[in-house]
């Protein structure tokens, strides 16, 4: 049967060039995304950047620790703690100490991400200046880059400022260097220093001083910003390029499988042919078997090359697009290429194994058969198979939805969710297409001519062709609408929270990550007709079960004014409870009864045992707890909400709180225009990998749908032609065949629509449990745009082989073999 299935692959040319284009694309995306995600697996060395001169740097607390029965756990301090006095007087005995200090820095011309350093500071990168000189006065700056040159006077947040000298960049980041007593004033904490001394000894002078850190050698970077970032990055692709990776390799198995399942069902009357020849059942399965081996291995062959030239393009748009850091490249993995070969032909082979048994089966009765209706378009298999897929997704959505509602909001559940609907609703398919295409083509089929009926019984009589079309289709908008919606929809369910919980008219923002200094706070509770707010955003943490040590985010503010500003989803409890000596939590704490008390680390890390005052809902996640300022210890106030009195008049407060945060550069919104500045939105990241796979996923079904619609079509020839000798003009048919394309991808973009919707109606449940009650977010032009292009691709697949073949004279069609 070897040499009968080769001489198959030759015959049928077309049938087996589309399955051929379909695998092989689907074995390069899988090669693609998975070498884009070994390349993101491993950060390279990275040393010491501020403090590659430094002799030794000596950092304050930054991490809180604590012991449990399974070992250590550890979290970032929201407020690192300086390093003690006793321990600065220490180390000053050994040899010079230089304070370090950074600060946020807006300057009118100036780059977004300026920072602000004490000049001492510039020699332990080392900066050397390449103008100019040192800052001397309070007003006096020396800067790195070409933004601004020595003499240029430049206005700052804070205040107007001299460039008397300017350093090379040296490339991770854009400095501002003032003299240490005006930097001292900017940023009066300091949280490491230089010391110039021997490490044995600093090491020596800090012992027993807990938390403290000596760092020399490679390790003065973790003294740098952000020292943990490449490590993030890499999180942040490896995230990106996985649900990348998940998404397209099940768009690209799925179709696989469907178009080589429908390859072979096209072709029962050829196996009629050789079974009335005397082929043996075992002998047809084995025949298509070995189709699918060959046409499986040259493709997947293919696909791997071409992933290995398309790979460096996606990895170097990435780049370009912010969404990978300037080093990241692609690596040299070979396990990535095995992956798309060995599951390319193993999707060919799964692909065909239902229908070769089904073509094992057929008798040679059907040779003689020459309409193609679908008699049993759905085996028993294949509808057990999408009603248990089916009974699955509803039940795990109903126990979800009991237990824990808050896991449908997270990313990995709403990414996975909808491919287990795509494929039950794929898998029982045939069992709606029939009245599905009769409900489209109701009105079309009573208006006058044959045109509409044709259309309705054609697609509806060839069950497994338009099942097979519309699948692209139905995969491509269910993602879409899946995707998109529940990122629209949560970020909206956020938005909500935030317009639910603000009370106050007016709310003050600070022009910099400093936040607002004592001055200021006192002019703006200075105004007349407000009541002030003043919060500030820290951290807690508690050691649930006894063994995860927990990081919940907390803002810090007094009882009173918070209360009467702040309208907090409270399960219960009052916030006027709140005081120095009790917490507000939420419900997904382990403890939250209202006068428990609970043990917690304060933002610097200070333990202390609290009660329970209040309990928030959960929300859509993003509820933290709510302390006093005195359980915040340094933490900056970075947010001012403000409350009219009675009968006050809103433009004079206005003006007030303009004039009060004038020195300090801050500004004052109204509560409306603030909730819509703070309206959350989705993690760039998380939006750009999304449009990525569906970029993806488009192309791909769109070349996919493509191709079913040409094999399709060639087999419908011997159809058109008695189109023709029945008395239909040339452009009659192919109006015809353009319709009934257009209808297909109607029937798989509502099958699309069906599924995004049941994904959407269980978030949207979810939310309602979660008490946020928001409308679901539908992505309509995307939708629309994405329906669009298939029928536009869909119509063109189906027109022009149909018009090729009817260059052809109708008798001359009506002999052609299938």
């Amino acid at each position: 049967m070897l040499t009968t299935a080769l001489s198959t692959l030759r015959t049928r040319w077309v049938t087996f060039a589309g399955s051929f284009v379909a695998l092989s694309l689907g074995v390069a995306l899988i090669a693609v995304m998975g070498l884009a995600l070994a390349s993101s697996m491993d950060a390279p060395d990275r040393g010491p950047e501020r403090f590659a001169a430094a002799p030794v740097v000596v950092k304050g607390p930054d991490t809180v620790r604590v012991s449990t029965p399974i070992g250590v756990r550890d979290q970032k301090l929201a407020q690192p703690r300086a390093v003690p006095d006793d321990v600065v007087a220490k180390l000053r005995d050994l040899g010079t100490v230089v304070e370090d200090r950074s600060f946020a820095v807006r300057a009118e011309g100036g780059p977004a991400d300026l920072v602000g350093h004490p000049w001492s500071t510039a020699a332990f990168a080392p900066y050397e200046l390449d103008a100019g000189r040192a800052p001397e006065a309070v007003d006096e700056v020396v800067v790195s880059g070409d933004w601004a040159r020595p003499g240029t006077r430049v206005r700052t947040d804070g205040g107007t400022v001299r460039v008397v000298g300017t350093v090379a960049g040296l490339g991770f980041e854009n400095a501002v260097f003032h003299t240490d007593a005006r930097a001292a004033e900017l940023a009066p904490r300091s949280l490491q220093l230089v010391v110039d001394a021997d490490a044995a000894a600093v090491r020596e002078a800090v012992r027993g001083s807990e938390g403290v850190q000596v760092l020399t050698g490679n390790a003065r970077r973790y003294a740098d910003a952000d020292p943990d970032r490449d490590v993030e990055a890499l999180t942040a692709m490896n995230a990106m390029f996985g649900t990348a990776g998940g998404v397209t390799g099940f768009v690209s198995v799925f179709v696989v499988a469907s178009t080589f399942a429908f390859a072979v069902a096209r072709r029962r009357r050829e196996f009629g042919l050789l079974r009335t020849a005397g082929a043996t059942p075992g002998q047809i399965r084995r025949m298509v078997v070995h189709e699918a081996l060959a046409v499986g291995a040259l493709a997947s062959a293919a696909g791997c090359a071409l992933g290995s030239q398309a790979a460096p393009v996606l990895v170097e748009w990435a780049v370009d697009e912010n969404l990978a850091p300037r080093w990241f490249t692609l690596g040299d993995h070979t396990w990535p290429y095995h992956t798309a070969f060995w599951t390319g032909l193993l999707v060919a082979l799964c692909g065909v194994l239902a229908a070769s048994w089904r073509a094992g089966r057929t008798g040679p009765a059907e040779a003689l058969r020459e309409a193609s209706v679908d008699a049993r378009p759905m085996t028993r298999g294949r509808l057990l198979c999408g009603a248990a897929l089916l009974v699955t997704a509803a039940v795990t959505l109903a126990l979800a939805l009991m237990t824990d509602p808050g896991d449908l909001l997270g990313r990995k559940t709403y990414v996975t969710r909808p491919m287990l609907l795509i494929t039950a609703v794929a898998l029982l398919a045939p069992v709606v297409v029939r009245p599905l295409v009769r409900l489209i083509a109701w009105l079309p089929a009573r208006l006058p001519g044959a045109g509409g009926t044709l259309v309705r019984e054609n697609a509806a009589t060839g069950v497994r062709r338009t099942a097979a079309v519309a699948a692209p289709v139905l995969v491509t908008v269910a993602l879409a609408g899946s995707l998109l919606g529940a990122t629209a929809t949560l970020d909206g369910a956020k938005a909500t929270e935030v317009r639910e919980r603000t009370a106050a008219d007016f709310v003050v923002a600070p022009a910099g990550d400093a936040g607002f200094d004592e001055a200021t706070l006192r002019r703006l509770r200075a105004v007349p007709g407000v009541e002030v707010s003043a919060s500030s955003s820290s951290a807690v943490y508690v050691l649930e079960e006894g063994v995860a040590l927990v990081r919940s985010a907390a803002r810090a503010a007094e009882p009173g004014p918070l209360a009467a500003t702040t309208r907090l989803p409270l399960a219960a409890g009052k916030a006027e409870d709140l005081d120095d000596d009790s917490i507000i939590v939420n419900e997904e704490w382990e403890k939250r009864t209202v006068g428990e008390r609970v043990d917690v680390w304060l933002g610097d890390g200070t333990r202390k045992s609290l009660r329970i005052a209040a309990v928030m809902t959960v929300g859509t996640g993003d509820n933290g707890v709510y302390v006093t300022p005195r359980n915040a210890p340094a933490a900056p106030v970075d947010r001012v909400d403000v409350r009219l009195a009675h009968g006050a008049d809103a433009s004079a407060a206005a003006a007030g709180l303009n004039r009060a945060v004038r020195a300090s550069g801050g500004e004052v919104l109204t509560g409306e225009a603030w909730v819509r500045a703070a309206r959350p939105e989705s993690d760039r990241r998380t939006r750009t990998g999304f449009f990525l796979v569906l970029g993806i996923a488009l192309l791909y079904t769109g070349i996919s749908l493509a191709n079913t619609m040409v094999m399709a079509t060639s087999d419908r020839v011997r159809e058109l032609a008695a189109l023709r000798l029945a008395g239909a003009t040339r452009w009659q048919v192919l109006r015809l065949v353009g319709a009934e394309a257009l209808t297909v991808v109607v029937v798989g973009g509502l099958l699309g629509a069906l599924v995004a919707g049941l994904d959407l109606a269980g978030m949207w449940g979810a939310l309602g449990l979660l008490s946020v009650w928001t409308p679901i977010e539908v992505p309509w032009t995307t939708l629309g745009a994405v329906l669009g292009t298939c029928a536009v691709l869909a119509v063109i697949s189906a027109v022009v082989p149909a018009g090729l073949a009817l260059r052809r004279r109708a008798v001359e069609l009506a002999g052609t073999r299938e």
